[in-house]
């Protein structure tokens, strides 16, 4: 039997759950977000509206985000204890960045909850209010829009800096390879750019970049975690 540490303190077990809780969100959240109605622009909020009013599956995509991001965020909460990290500056830096994953988590609940339900009731209302009430409901909406855009703007800033915390530690103990942890780095640095934008611009073209840099290295990032994990031994001096 493997001991539970692994070689140089790594825990081998937990390295594993962590690696197909992480791989497993990303792969959630990616087929969730392929149901998502994107044809209008998002910062167009009457054709975007429209669109939303017409999706029979808004809650039910927004629940199956919303899972990806749990496992996401649990994924690396064990990866704190998989690196096994007591002391030192490298420690902390793991600590706070499962702090920082577990209130990525909660302000993507609030997301989910302000883009997932309360988005798609008011934009209902809007479709089939009365003409004389259409301007009113369309404000309401806009208003929960732009709180959308303000607690996803945050929720990025967290969830980035949770990323970076954690290639940090990483990249400094090489107890995995430290390309992993550049990547995740390299990942947290974009949904800081997303978060930035978001608050400024909303849903805007100028997000285009950070977005696809941002799934592309998660995806890079938790599927060689996920290799690394399931297949080789670990070492606190694993350099590659």
């Amino acid at each position: 039997m493997e001991h539970p540490t692994g070689d140089g303190g790594l825990r081998r077990p937990e390295l594993r759950l962590s690696a197909t809780l992480l791989f497993g969100g990303v792969l959630i959240s990616l087929l969730a977000g392929l149901q998502h109605p994107d044809a209008a622009d998002a910062n167009d909020h009457t054709a975007s509206f429209t669109a939303y009013a017409a999706s029979d599956a808004w809650i039910a995509v927004h629940l199956g985000q919303f899972l990806g991001m749990a496992l996401l965020s649990s994924g690396l909460i064990v990866l704190a204890f998989a690196l096994n990290l007591r002391h030192g500056a490298v420690a902390w830096a793991v600590r706070l960045g499962a702090a920082a994953a577990i209130a990525a988590l909660a302000l993507y609940a609030v997301l989910q909850g302000v883009d997932g339900v309360a988005l798609k009731h008011a934009v209902d209302a809007w479709a089939g209010a009365a003409e004389g009430e259409k301007a009113l409901r369309f404000a309401a909406a806009e208003d929960i829009r732009w709180l959308e855009w303000g607690v996803r703007s945050y929720q990025s800033f967290v969830l980035g800096s949770a990323l970076i915390l954690f290639g940090i530690a990483i990249t400094a103990t090489r107890r995995i390879s430290r390309f992993i942890g550049y990547l995740m780095a390299l990942s947290g640095a974009a949904y800081l750019a997303q978060g930035w934008v978001i608050g400024a611009e909303g849903f805007s073209a100028s997000n285009a970049v950070p977005t696809l840099a941002g799934i592309v290295l998660v995806f890079g990032w938790t599927g060689w975690l996920l290799v690394t994990a399931w297949r080789g031994k670990g070492s606190s001096s694993s350099g590659v």
